[in-house]
C-alpha cells in the first residue's frame, strides 16, 4: 500500500452507540481503542448546539494583505498545538463543527482560528473568480500570519484537500491533520467521469450546473476555469508528502465524496501515523452530535499524542 502498512481493522466493533470502523495505518497506538477507552470515562467535554451565545466568544477581526482580499477571521488565544480550521466548498466560518471546535478548544485553553475564504462570508473578494489555488494562499496566510506555534489542521470537505497543501508547504508548522468527509481532487476527478459530450458542453457554457441538496438554489454553478486551475492542485496520483499524524473522518453515506477518498488519501500520505475512521450512517456534513463528538474526541487525542511526545 504505497508504504503503509495496515495495522489494524476494527470494521463493525461498536464503540457504545457509535456505529463505525476504523482502519489504521503504520505502527501506532489503536485509534479504536482509544475512542472506547474515551467513550468509558466522562469526557472533558461534550458537544451541544452553538447558539448566537457561541458566537459571541470571539471578535471579529480582519488579516489585511496587499494586493490580496482581506480576510475575515475568529482567533481565540490559548495553548499549543493551536486548532485551525479550515471550511468547506463556499461554506462559512459560522458552521456547525467550526463553532462546536471553538467551544472545545476554549474549554481545554487552546489556541483556536477559525475564518472565511476570500469571496465568501466577511471576506473580501468575488466568490465567481476565486480558484483553488487563491484559497490555498488563503490558508498560507491564515497560517504564517495569525497561528504562532505548531498547528493541528482541522478541514472539511475542500477543506481536506487544503489542509494536505498546507502540510506539504508548511511542514514545520503543520503537526497534525484532520480531515472530514476530505475532498481531495474530488472536483477534478467528478469531471473527469462525465462523457466526452458532456465535458464539452460543460466547455462550451463556461459553467458545470452541479444538483446539491446543500445549496439554496439545489444547485452550484462551477465555473469550467475553476475546474481546469484546480487540475494544478491535484495531489492523489503520485504519493503525497505530508510526515506528520493524520486522521481522517468520513460517512459512509457521503452523497457528495465518496468515503474511498479518504482511504485513497491514507495510502497517497507518506506519513505512518495514519487512521481512516467511516461513519456508517453519516452524511458528507457530518455535524449530528455523535460525529461532532468523534471530531473533538479526535482533536483532544492528536493534542494528547503531540503534548505527550513533546
Amino acid at each position: 500500500m504505497a508504504g503503509l502498512r495496515l495495522a489494524a481493522v476494527a470494521a463493525g466493533v461498536p464503540c457504545r452507540s457509535w456505529a463505525w470502523a476504523a482502519v489504521s495505518f503504520g505502527p501506532h497506538r489503536g485509534f479504536s481503542a482509544l475512542l472506547a477507552r474515551k467513550s468509558e470515562r466522562a469526557p472533558r467535554w461534550l458537544p451541544s448546539h452553538c447558539s448566537k451565545v457561541c458566537r459571541q466568544k470571539t471578535s471579529l477581526s480582519f488579516l489585511n494583505r496587499p494586493d490580496l482580499p482581506n480576510l475575515a477571521y475568529k482567533k481565540l488565544k490559548g495553548k499549543s498545538p493551536g486548532v485551525i480550521f479550515i471550511p468547506g466548498y463556499r461554506s462559512d466560518m459560522n458552521g456547525t463543527k467550526a463553532l462546536a471546535i471553538e467551544e472545545f478548544c476554549k474549554s481545554l485553553g487552546h489556541a483556536y482560528i477559525r475564518f472565511d475564504y476570500s469571496g465568501v462570508g466577511h471576506s473580501d473578494g468575488i466568490l465567481e473568480e476565486c480558484t483553488v489555488g487563491k484559497w490555498r494562499k488563503d490558508v498560507l496566510s491564515i497560517i504564517d500570519d495569525l497561528a504562532d506555534g505548531p498547528q493541528i489542521l482541522v478541514g472539511s470537505s475542500l477543506g481536506g484537500w487544503l489542509m494536505l497543501h498546507a502540510a506539504i508547504a508548511r511542514p514545520e508548522k503543520v503537526v497534525a491533520l484532520l480531515g472530514v468527509s476530505t475532498a481531495a481532487d474530488d472536483l477534478v476527478t467528478r469531471f473527469n467521469q462525465l462523457s466526452v459530450e458532456a465535458k464539452k458542453e460543460v466547455e462550451m457554457k463556461g459553467e458545470w450546473v452541479i444538483p446539491s441538496k446543500y445549496s439554496e438554489e439545489g444547485v452550484y454553478h462551477i465555473q469550467y476555469s475553476f475546474i481546469k486551475e484546480a487540475e494544478h492542485h491535484c495531489l492523489l496520483h503520485s504519493p503525497v508528502p505530508v510526515s506528520c499524524p493524520v486522521r481522517l473522518l468520513h460517512g459512509m453515506k457521503d452523497d457528495i465524496v465518496p468515503w474511498h477518498t479518504s482511504m485513497q488519501v491514507a495510502d497517497r500520505v507518506i506519513s505512518s501515523d495514519v487512521d481512516v475512521i467511516l461513519r456508517k450512517n453519516s452524511d458528507h456534513r457530518m455535524k449530528e452530535k455523535a460525529d461532532i463528538q468523534l471530531i473533538v474526541y479526535t482533536i483532544d487525542d492528536l493534542i494528547d499524542k503531540l503534548t505527550t511526545s513533546a
